[in-house]
């Protein structure tokens, strides 16, 4: 994906993304949700931790692509209120390793990671939640509002979802996989939806462009949302080709702010597994499931 000058391209077969901007070139991950096994040892189901492999993975993944930049895009850990034992161990670890091979690493909050700045070692950046740009795209965690500038940006890049598809054989059977999603998004309604949450008030005739030069000094560009898969392969996710992704309980309490203002045109979204094969439409892959 080109944006003006900056080149968006998934690293097959990973959940991994690379921006390049100007000499640039930044590697994104999200959602590792470290110490998970521990929520899952809570249940009943007790699995060795996974830490080691995630690294490992990363590891290949940067000595590939060899970037300038890591950022991890929300959701480093797994608890949202406290720290459990297990992060306290797991997320230095996971940084310890990490930080010695690229020169520079950054991680935008997500609901997950609160304290998560008290679990860092030094030398790695925590940025603000309402996210960073790099060129042409503004990449945000996605449960909360972006910060507005983001307008401004071509592709707006986002994790949280956890986007998957499935699909049942005729035996009954479900087949599930990992999935990037890639959202044409209605830039007037967008506009809107940024100028009320952050507090400018207008008429229903008014333009939304005209409002936020004159506020922001900002002309909006958005022209799609690319939702990430995450990079912790066995948390599952949200199969988007379920119809019951569209009820009101799920855009409340799971999608975020950006797509719960019905700005990002799921139904002509194009959907890729992994490996880069494309899938179809939203809409045509919903009436297939």
């Amino acid at each position: 994906m080109v944006e003006g000058d900056t080149i968006l391209k998934p690293v097959s077969p990973y959940a991994a993304l690379t921006v390049d901007y100007g000499s640039e070139k930044a590697l994104v991950i999200s959602d590792v949700h470290l110490g998970w096994e521990a929520s899952l040892s809570e249940e009943g189901v007790h699995i060795p931790s996974q830490t080691g492999k995630l690294i490992r993975r990363l590891e290949r993944i940067i000595s590939l692509e060899k970037p300038d930049c890591l950022i991890v895009l929300g959701d480093v850990k797994h608890t949202i209120e406290k720290i459990e034992i297990e992060e306290w161990r797991d997320v230095p670890f996971f940084f310890e390793r990490i930080r010695g091979k690229v020169p520079c690493v950054k991680v935008v909050p997500g609901n997950h990671d609160g304290n998560i700045e008290v679990l860092l070692p030094e030398g790695v950046e925590v940025t603000p939640q309402q996210g960073v740009i790099l060129g042409s795209a503004g990449l945000f965690h996605g449960h909360a509002w972006p910060d507005i500038k983001m307008l401004e940006c071509e592709t707006l890049v986002i994790g949280h979802i956890h986007p998957t598809v499935t699909f049942k054989d005729p035996m009954g059977f479900r087949i599930t996989n990992q999935v990037w999603v890639k959202a044409p998004c209605d830039i007037n309604m967008l506009a809107k939806s940024m100028l009320r949450h952050y507090g400018v008030k207008f008429k229903r005739e008014e333009d939304p462009e005209n409002l936020l030069k004159i506020n922001f000094s900002i002309e909006p560009k958005v022209k799609n949302l690319l939702i990430m898969p995450s990079f912790n392969d066995l948390l599952g996710g949200r199969a988007i080709n379920r119809s019951s992704i569209y009820g009101e309980a799920v855009f409340k309490d799971f999608i975020g702010p950006i797509i719960r203002s019905r700005s990002v045109i799921l139904e002509r979204s194009e959907v890729y597994l992994l490996d880069g094969t494309f899938l179809g439409s939203l809409g045509m892959l919903r009436s297939l499931e």
